[in-house]
């Protein structure tokens, strides 16, 4: 049996484009950040600051992919913004969203100086992770704690 040249080309192209699929980590400031949340006034915003070299943040990143998971019909939008720095992101970042296959818009905060983005977040901030924002129209809560998924549903139902 002989399979045509073009079915061929077909499922070689349809085997690399699944094998190189992966999210798409995307570099963002505080204004760029703060723009996405605006843009979205309708939408609930929880943000999660985090690392990949936290033990406490990798933790809970499944609570947080979890929630986005179960709550995207609701206009959810979970951000995970790691801190780690910038000349981490091929190294580290992108393997580590890769391996842990996150399906969450996940970026890496493209800032130079950690005291002045960490006060523009929120200004009781120690700057220690894992740390999150949830952001629903006007109402803003900041939490610096890691999270059981229990934790972070009922602060994403307080909204």
């Amino acid at each position: 049996m002989k399979i045509p040249a073009f079915k061929i080309f077909i499922l070689v192209l349809f085997a690399f484009s699944l094998s190189g699929y992966s999210q798409n980590v995307k570099l963002l400031n505080i204004d760029e950040l703060n723009e996405r949340i605006k843009n979205g006034k309708d939408s609930t915003y929880v943000v999660n600051f985090w690392a990949t070299w936290c033990a406490p943040c990798i933790k809970e990143l499944p609570h947080f992919e979890k929630l986005n998971a179960e709550f995207k019909a609701e206009k959810l939008a979970v951000l995970l913004v790691s801190v780690d720095f910038k000349s981490k992101l091929k190294s580290a970042v992108i393997p580590f969203v890769k391996r842990k296959n996150m399906k969450s818009e996940v970026f890496l905060l493209n800032e130079s100086s950690p005291q002045e983005y960490i006060d523009r977040i929120d200004k009781n901030w120690s700057g220690s992770i894992p740390a999150t924002l949830f952001i629903k129209g006007d109402k803003r809560t900041f939490i610096e704690s890691e999270f059981t998924y229990e934790q972070l549903l009922t602060e994403y139902k307080k909204l």
